[in-house]
């Protein structure tokens, strides 16, 4: 890969974290930045350095979005080999998450007590008590954000964790019915 392309690749992937409107997967991660502006701008190292090194770049630049980072010269390692680690044993993690949640009744992890407050399972995630790939598995699989997003009327935070949940969704690749009988096993009262 050649900088221009790591350079498109983070603006394509930057563009999907903060912009609602757009999906990186749906428009196959093309947008409209040109070698031009990328020859003008004075972070072009970061990019040539990355291209040259980094093998699995997507994921670098995806797992360092979903954590804040946003400029590519304060990008690094850690985040990727964290969420890297998660992804390799996800369904551990996904387990000991559940293990961690079952304590609570499912539907109230999932529900908005009132107009001002996430459900209980984001403020676990917030707590580091459990992982954001946990949190976008049991979107996937309930949709819990968007029901729940049009009962929260709080602007602060809400809206930037929705997203977050919704736009990582499609690089956290599960099995479906597999994690369908892990949630069922974690939540049924033998």
């Amino acid at each position: 890969m050649d900088p221009f392309e790591a350079y498109k690749l983070y603006n394509a992937l930057k563009l999907h974290f903060e912009n609602d409107s757009y999906d990186a997967i749906k428009y196959n991660f093309k947008t409209t930045v040109n070698a031009q502006s990328f020859f003008k701008r004075r972070d072009k190292y970061f990019f040539a350095k990355l291209a040259k090194n980094e093998k699995d770049l997507m994921n670098y630049y995806v797992f360092n979005f979903i954590e804040d980072v946003k400029y590519i010269a304060d990008m690094d390692d850690d985040n990727y080999r964290k969420h890297k680690k998660i992804h390799e044993a996800l369904t551990r993690t996904f387990e000991k998450d559940v293990n961690t949640l079952n304590e609570y009744s499912f539907d109230d992890l999932l529900t908005a007590k009132n107009i001002n407050e996430s459900p209980l399972v984001v403020r676990k995630w917030m707590e580091d008590e459990i992982t954001l790939e946990t949190l976008v598995i049991l979107n996937s699989i309930t949709g819990f954000v968007n029901n729940e997003g049009r009962k929260i009327s709080e602007t602060i935070l809400w809206p930037d964790i929705s997203r977050k949940i919704t736009k990582y969704q499609p690089f956290v690749k599960f099995n479906y019915d597999k994690y369908i009988s892990i949630l069922k096993k974690g939540f049924t009262i033998p």
